[in-house]
């Protein structure tokens, strides 16, 4: 069990700054982002026997956050709830760089529209290595991939109207 616990500890240390990186591309958010990890983490200890003799435990990592952050965005107190009146917050002032519009535009997508493009433009997985992830065929993933990257740039470029 020493070994083993050994072998956990390496991987998690050597892979934790990637998986946080992914779970807030696919979250938005730093907070929930370590709560994913902490949860993919705690089951891959449970199953770490079986899963450090895989080829690529790396991609069965990622698919346990995946999962982890699907399971999170169908918890029913995860939802927001429109309120008649605004709370009373000071105003924040953001820095309105490329990185954060992106950002912001990538939240907006549907939750399978950004895992597809995080699982294929962060981690650099093929389309085969992205449909296995999501558990769906190789056309859907380039359809959502597809859909996904029209509209983020349909909000990121202003397309000029006729009159103009």
């Amino acid at each position: 069990m020493a070994a083993d616990e050994a072998g956990y500890r390496d991987y998690v240390i050597h892979r934790m700054d990637g998986l946080r990186r992914t779970a807030y591309l696919l979250c938005g958010d730093w907070h929930m982002a370590d709560d994913l990890v902490a949860t993919a983490l705690v089951k891959l200890l449970r199953h770490w026997r079986r899963i450090s003799v895989m080829e690529q435990p790396d991609a069965y990592v990622r698919r346990m956050l995946l999962r982890a952050w699907l399971d999170e965005k169908r918890r029913p107190w995860r939802r927001e709830h429109a309120t008649a009146v605004v709370p009373d917050r000071g105003a924040t002032v953001v820095d309105s760089s490329e990185k954060l519009t992106i950002l912001a535009h990538l939240a907006e997508l549907p939750p399978r529209r950004r895992a597809v493009l995080v699982l294929r433009y962060f981690c650099d997985l093929s389309v085969a290595e992205t449909a296995e992830a999501l558990g769906c065929s190789e056309g859907t993933v380039k359809s959502q991939t597809a859909r996904a990257l029209d509209a983020l740039r349909a909000r990121l470029v202003s397309v000029p109207t006729m009159e103009e």
